[in-house]
């Protein structure tokens, strides 16, 4: 990887595409740290600090802070994220969509101009949503709700098309995927807080070294490579079904005859699932702490149907208030870990039959002369195909399930673990990603200089 950063580097044409990936990311950092107007901002970080393992940390990851901070881009490019998932879900329902995505480029553009509208409207929502939240702290917005509300909103609203725009820049001028960029950008900026936590647990900042602190840390960081390694061999890991394509005479010549393979991911949905599932489990919070403050503010010691839910959704709430792991907190954390899993296994079979179409290539193979050796053309290749994406799933979405609930269950320990499997699987595909993106800029360089 450093290898393909320094050939790339070496570049003019790559080397430009890089300085201007950079500076829009820069412009996104820089515009986490401006706060929206009206804000306190000591109140604020007051009111953070009370509640650093809270429903709102816990959905601060992927903003780079943002969140905490109520800065320009508090949403950060999550309205985009859902209305792209909602779009996908509809196409599936609405003859419509799914006829403008078969249009190409111009259908993909008609898509993308809808999934902006629907980006507005949900950043909307959920500004309101994020207001309501911050607005049972007194003190924190400075002017009255009749001209904070519309402020606010818009002010992250804008934020949010603004990012979107800024993602679409990346991708279009710069390298890589913009809006998986932004997103990895946003967990990467945690990394000094997560190493200032480690240090800390090892006892270096305070000057007194701990051996069972020093012994945590490093288990903490084994662990962490250990899980990086494993994710990096799934996310490359593929099946090849053998594909043989038979011999054509037209005219003098002889097309056809060569061997070829599908290659089948072992994770064909990626980390969609976990995103799907994660919005699932932590939506009964929200609305339950916009609906009803007192329940949240009852965690510890109260009762009733809608305590319940809202812990199951979010385990972090109940650990946080009673600042102690008790019995009670352990069974909500294994029902939460059950519910997670089975909701990342189901919506992993759900995306990968959206993404993954048997019949679909199977008639592709057929009109092409091509075959899989052993297996007849038509509906036997096509459930062959399915019964092989069927067995890659299973293992897939295990392992996704696994990789997401293991930091929950390690809430149950009290180390402090600032990243969770999502990140970590979005951290890595997005650095595959990169590099197979500079990769391909490399081999566009070297086939012009040679045409040259």
């Amino acid at each position: 990887m450093i290898k393909t950063l320094i050939n790339a580097w070496k570049l003019p044409e790559v080397r430009k595409k890089i300085i201007y990936t950079l500076m829009l990311i820069l412009i996104f950092r820089i515009g986490c740290m401006i706060p929206v107007p009206g804000i306190d901002s000591l109140q604020l970080a007051e009111y953070v600090e009370s509640n650093s393992n809270s429903l709102i940390s816990t959905l601060n990851i992927i903003s780079g802070g943002a969140l905490t901070r109520l800065s320009i881009f508090t949403l950060s490019i999550g309205p985009y994220i859902t209305a792209s998932i909602v779009i996908q879900l509809l196409t599936l329902a609405i003859p419509a969509l799914e006829r403008m995505k078969r249009e190409g480029e111009e259908g993909k553009k008609k898509m993308n101009k809808i999934m902006k509208y629907l980006t507005v409207v949900l950043a909307l929502f959920e500004g309101f949503g994020v207001f309501v939240t911050y607005g049972g702290s007194q003190g924190i917005f400075l002017l009255p709700n009749y001209l904070m509300i519309p402020i606010f909103l818009l002010t992250v609203t804008a934020g949010t098309a603004f990012l979107t725009w800024l993602g679409d820049q990346i991708t279009e001028k710069g390298i890589g995927n913009g809006i998986s960029m932004l997103i990895f950008v946003g967990i990467v900026s945690s990394l000094p807080a997560a190493i200032t936590l480690l240090l800390d647990l090892a006892g270096i900042l305070v000057g007194t070294l701990s051996l069972t602190g020093v012994l945590t840390a490093l288990g903490i960081i084994l662990g962490a490579l250990i899980l990086v390694t494993a994710v990096v061999w799934v996310q490359e890991a593929e099946r090849r079904v053998p594909v043989q394509y038979a011999k054509r005479v037209v005219g003098r010549k002889m097309y056809g005859g060569q061997s070829t393979h599908i290659p089948m991911k072992l994770v064909m949905a990626g980390v969609i699932p976990i995103i799907l599932a994660m919005a699932l489990m932590t939506f009964p919070a929200l609305i339950i702490s916009f609906a009803s403050p007192n329940t949240m503010n009852n965690i510890a010691d109260g009762s009733g149907f809608l305590r319940g839910l809202a812990i199951i959704s979010q385990p972090s709430l109940l650990i946080s208030a009673q600042a102690a792991i008790t019995l009670e907190s352990i069974i909500y954390v294994i029902i939460h870990s059950i519910i997670y899993m089975l909701l990342i296994v189901g919506f992993t079979f759900f995306y990968t039959l959206i993404t993954f179409n048997p019949v679909e290539v199977s008639n592709n193979l057929k009109r092409n002369g091509g075959f899989i050796p052993g297996i007849r053309p038509g509906k036997p290749t096509s459930d062959y195909l399915k019964f092989i994406a069927n067995k890659l799933t299973w293992f897939g979405s295990a392992f996704l399930g696994v990789v997401a609930i293991i930091p929950i269950l390690f809430q149950l320990t009290g180390l402090p673990i600032s990243f969770g499997g999502t990140a970590v699987l979005i951290i890595v595909g997005v650095a595959l990603e990169f590099v197979k993106q500079l990769e391909s800029q490399m081999l566009i360089r070297n086939y012009k200089g040679f045409l040259e």
